[in-house]
């Protein structure tokens, strides 16, 4: 009997995507929609995520156009803005809020890189976890005796491939992540 990888292949899949969400949210002065994911604004009696009450686009490299639905939300919409602790100073002009991205120094670029380090080592235990996960299931199938001791040394192996591949791809996004935080 073959142990079946694609489960584990699946779930290292996800951490990596994962990673790359979490490194989407960073702020690197190239502007980008999922900056302002995170934006939560107070509409029709409750809090209601940005993108339900507006439009996010890049008109710009450096500007973010954010058109609003209802008139009356704009000014609600560019106070949710201006308080989402992101250091974005939004300019109203009708239905229609400027989100200018202001230039980093060098500075915030090496403490966004720390942070988009820690992302990365974060996502990289939870492929060791899933790997452990793998190799757990391996070791219980032996001892069970569904699987050889050679079957599940193979079987080990590539449960081995798959995250090394994984941990490899977790470092080329975390590397182009790098280069845009840096690049100025």
């Amino acid at each position: 009997m073959a142990y079946d990888l694609s489960d584990l292949k699946t779930r290292m899949q996800k951490s990596i995507a994962s990673l790359r969400d979490e490194l989407a949210g960073l702020r690197t002065g190239r502007a980008s929609p999922s900056l302002l994911e995170p934006v939560t604004v107070e509409a029709y009696g409750s809090r209601m995520p940005l993108n339900q009450v507006a439009t996010v686009t890049v008109p710009e490299p450096r500007m973010l156009s954010v058109q609003v639905w209802d008139r009356q939300m704009a000014n609600a919409v560019e106070k949710a803005i201006r308080d989402s602790g992101l250091g974005l100073n939004p300019m109203g002009e009708g239905q229609v809020i400027r989100v200018p991205l202001p230039e980093l120094n060098e500075q915030r670029r090496k403490e966004l890189a720390k942070v988009a380090h820690n992302y990365a080592e974060a996502a990289r235990v939870a492929v060791r976890h899933i790997r452990r996960d793998g190799m757990d299931a391996l070791k219980k199938a032996e001892k069970d005796g569904d699987l050889s001791q050679d079957d599940s040394r193979v079987q080990a192996d590539l449960v081995q491939k798959a995250t090394d591949a994984a941990v490899a791809e977790i470092d080329q996004v975390l590397a182009a992540k790098e280069a845009e935080i840096m690049q100025v």
